[in-house]
Parts: C-alpha cells; structure tokens; sequence
C-alpha cells in the first residue's frame, strides 16, 4: 500500500445529526515517541487527517465529540498510514489494508 494514499471507506453508522445529550467525548492516543507527526484520518472527519498532540514520553493524543455509531480510521505517522495497534476491530479498505473500527455507544438509560 502506498503510504501517502487515503484508506478511505464509506461505511459510517453514525447518525447525519444528532442531540447534543448524544455527543460522547472520545480520547484516542498512540505511544510512538520516535514520531515528529502523527495525526488522525477517518470516516468521522472525511479522511482528513487532524493533527496530535504529543507530550514528553511521545504519546500522542486528541479528543473527538461524536454521535453514538461506528467509525473507521487510521493513524498518520509520518505520512505513512496505519492501524491502531491498541484497536483489535478491524474492517478491510480498498487499498488492501485494514482501518481501525471505533465503536461509540449510546447513553445508557435507566
């Protein structure tokens, strides 16, 4: 797989709006203290890829606000496209590789 292509995928379930009392905060992070960028590409944010912040040990974070529904993305690491070795779900894209699945569940009610 060429580094700088985007693993895209169309497949989202997520809702096109949704109630704020919906919207969950979501903190994903990579530990690659060898990095100088890592960003984040998905289905959530057009496969753009959005930029992480590192602290002093190299883990990298950011904080996503997301309606309950399923989501494919990927690690930018230096231009080069990657899975989240933390993330065990994992769906093919069409460029023969695999996206992360990130699940993000409803409210719980009583």
């Amino acid at each position: 797989m060429p580094t700088t292509s985007k693993p895209k995928s169309k497949k989202t379930t997520a809702p096109a709006t949704a109630a704020a009392h919906e919207i969950r905060s979501i903190r994903l992070s990579l530990h690659s203290p060898e990095a100088h960028t890592v960003c984040l590409a998905g289905s959530f944010n057009d496969w753009q890829p959005d930029h992480l912040q590192s602290d002093a040990e190299g883990k990298w974070s950011i904080e996503l606000s997301l309606p309950p529904g399923d989501y494919e993305y990927l690690f930018v690491v230096d231009d080069r496209w990657l899975p989240d070795p933390a993330c065990a779900e994992r769906q093919p894209n069409p460029f023969g590789g695999e996206n992360s699945v990130l699940r993000v569940p409803t409210n719980s009610r009583p």
